[in-house]
Parts: C-alpha cells; structure tokens; sequence
C-alpha cells in the first residue's frame, strides 16, 4: 500500500462500521481519518472520523451509502462474521462498502480534503445476496456474498446460493462483473472474507461455517480460478470438541504465508502457499483469548494481532520465526458496555490500532457499538490510552456496526 499525501482534514464522509486511515503530508498537522460503516437496516452509512494522536477521535462527517445493511436479533453464528465491508484502493482515491440488505456495493471518490461523493451509477449489484466483504487487486474488485441475511431468507433472493464473484474497476469507479467468474459454494457456509494475498494474484477465503479454506488465483482479466478447497487438518483438533470453524486471514505483508483464525479451539493456523494459491499446512500455535474471529499483521511484517471476541482481548504474536508465531501479551480490552471486538485494522505507521466492537447481544447497550484507539509500542505491545468511542447509534432500528479498513 501507498501512503496518501496533502490531504486537508476530512469534510465529508459515511458508513456503519469500517476503518480507513490516513496520514496528511509534512507540514500538516498528522492526523488518521476513520471510516466506519452503520449497517443500519433504516439506511446505512459512513461515518468519518479524525485523530490527532493526542486527544480521542472526532466524528467530522456522515453520508449515506446508498443503501440498507442487515441485522440478525438471534445474535446466531454467521450473519454478522465478515471481515473488509468497507476498504479503499491502493492511490487513497476510492472507497468501497457494502450494502448488505441492499444485495450492492457502493463506490464513493474520496476527493483531497477526505470528502466522499459517489461514482455515476453507485450502487452497483454485487452479483448476490448480502455483500459483506470485498478485497481489492489492481482493478479487480473481489466480492463475497453471503447469503445470510434474515430479511431475504424466504424471498426469490433466498435461491441465491453464496458466492464469490469479481469486477472490473474501471478509472472512473464503476464496477463490470467479470464474465463466468462467480463460484458458487455451499448453502449456509458462510464465507466471510475476500482477503487479497500480499505476495500474486492469490485470493483466500473462509467458508466459516462450512468448515473450508478458500484459495483461488486471478487470471489476466480477473476471473476466479478455484483451487480445491482444503478442510482444517485433523491434527489440529486432536483432543478437543470444538468445531472446525475457520474464520478471519491475514497473509504476512512480503512472505508467502497465511494466518488463519480457528474460533472454537483459540488456535491459529499457519500455512505457506505457492503463486498459484495452493496451500500447505505447516503449524498451529494457541491463542490464550477466547474465540479468535479477525486478524492483522503489521506492515513491518513482526507482529500478527489476533483480536479473541469471546473474551474481548487482542492477542500479540511476535513473527521473529513468521512460521511460528510467539505470543508477547494478551491485551484486555475496555467491556464497553457488552461490547464485543471484531475487526482489526492498523495505520501505515503501525503506532496505531483501530478495533471494532459490537454490539454482542440482545441485552447489550447501543452503546456497544464503537471503536477502540490503541497505541502500539516498541515492542509490538499494545495499549489503550482513549475511552472507546462510541458510535451514534440508536437502537431503533437496532443497529450491529460491521468491517475496519485502515491506510
């Protein structure tokens, strides 16, 4: 990724629940601009943030998406467990969220003082139903399709299976699906991210709970090439009862390597892959957190944070030996009034972390719904020297924040 430069501070921008920061130039003072996505079923949208380094974040802006998100009041395992709803591209020039209910994605130019306005023709059909992730190659736009939204359930959208699927970027921001490159998987397998590799045209994916890793490569024109998906190996599950649930991935930023979050067992697993995207299992290496759902690994490539929703903490692994990650601390988040941490995100300079939580049940306040600043040491070690900051929410319609980007 590229840093973004002369940038003024932000004016205008919208989401629920998704994080992308952004450094000003030499002369400026340096601030991140936080994009966050509602995923309101009343109308979603994004919402800006800025921080300084010194004092906590400011809302400075909201603005529609275009469109609806989802929500589930069983709180079940599924719905809600996705990963990038909202990313930009590499120049700091577009920004991509999902409409989840709305079964489109969203586009927004993100003009020099950090201000959004659509692209003609946003928003564009995601090429299924309930959007929830989407990764970035090039000009290849990645989207997955979940098909777990429970307001479709029943509807001729319900016949959808879920997918993965691409489009063409075009320089202006307009989406163009790719001919014959959606793949189709399992009724109910949940797959819940469209992780770009750092290293090839190599996608990854999760099918939670259908219990499988994804990997594909892209041809010249964006196609999917589907490998065979791979089942979590057995020996990692010797001895305990948890299921095989695969979930949040993050590939070391200029190795061939990818780390995988089990969330029923805290484990995390470590494969190598070749340029084509073929996986091979090397290890599993235990989190001490509880339920580890997302992941990230820092630009410098030292330290992998696992973020542990079961017990809303951060999990920090040194990567001296990337094949064997080593945990260094088991950070605690602040409860937030039942709030539950998912996705992670960290800024080009990696001092600064940026999490999301949730609002993890039906008893839990609206307040839940918020963002964690935390500053990274040294050493890697984390920090939280800001309350959360709460996001305003209300809880009619009731409301689940989704997705974190940062550059």
């Amino acid at each position: 990724m590229s840093f973004r430069f002369a940038r003024l501070p932000v004016l205008s921008l919208a989401g629920f629940l998704s994080l992308g920061a952004l450094r000003l130039s030499a002369g400026s003072p340096p601030s991140d601009i936080i994009y966050l996505e509602s995923n309101s079923t009343a109308g979603n949208s994004i919402l800006a943030y800025t921080f300084n380094f010194t004092s906590a974040p400011v809302l400075t802006s909201t603005t529609p998406a275009g469109g609806i998100g989802v929500f589930d009041s069983t709180f079940a395992l599924g719905p809600f467990d996705s990963d990038q709803n909202l990313i930009e591209n590499q120049n700091g020039t577009l920004l991509f969220a999902v409409n989840s209910g709305s079964n489109n994605i969203a586009v927004f130019n993100i003009h020099p003082d950090g201000s959004l306005s659509p692209v003609h023709d946003s928003p564009f059909p995601s090429g299924g139903t309930d959007p929830v992730s989407v990764g970035l190659n090039g000009n290849t736009l990645v989207v997955i399709n979940k098909d777990q939204d429970p307001a479709q359930a029943g509807t001729a959208a319900a016949a959808v299976l879920p997918n993965y699927t691409t489009f063409n970027v075009s320089p202006g921001g307009q989406l163009a699906p790719v001919p014959d490159s959606t793949v189709s998987v399992a009724v109910g397998s949940s797959p819940s991210q469209a992780l770009i590799a750092s290293q090839d045209n190599v996608v990854f994916g999760a099918d939670f709970l259908g219990g499988l890793v994804q990997s594909f490569s892209l041809d010249p024109h964006g196609a999917l090439d589907q490998n065979l998906p791979q089942p979590l190996p057995s020996s990692i599950f010797t001895g305990l009862t948890g299921g095989r649930l695969p979930l949040g991935m993050r590939t070391h930023p200029f190795l061939r390597i990818l780390y995988v979050d089990i969330t029923p067992v805290s484990k995390v697993a470590v494969y190598t892959y070749d340029p084509q995207g073929h996986l091979t299992f090397v290890r599993a290496v235990a989190d001490a957190g509880a339920a580890p759902c997302w992941a990230i690994v820092n630009h410098a490539g030292t330290h992998l944070y696992v973020t542990n929703t079961g017990d809303n903490s951060i999990e920090v692994y040194s990567l001296a030996d990337p094949l064997n990650p080593t945990e260094v601390q088991h950070f605690m988040m602040d409860s937030n009034n039942g709030g539950a941490v998912f996705s992670t995100v960290i800024d080009h300079s990696d001092e600064w972390i940026y999490v999301s939580s949730e609002q993890s049940g039906a008893t839990a306040s609206v307040s839940a719904n918020a963002f964690h600043t935390l500053k990274v040491g040294a050493d890697g070690t984390l920090s939280e020297p800001f309350p959360p900051t709460v996001l305003p929410v209300t809880s009619t319609p009731p409301v689940r924040v989704q997705g974190i980007t940062v550059f």
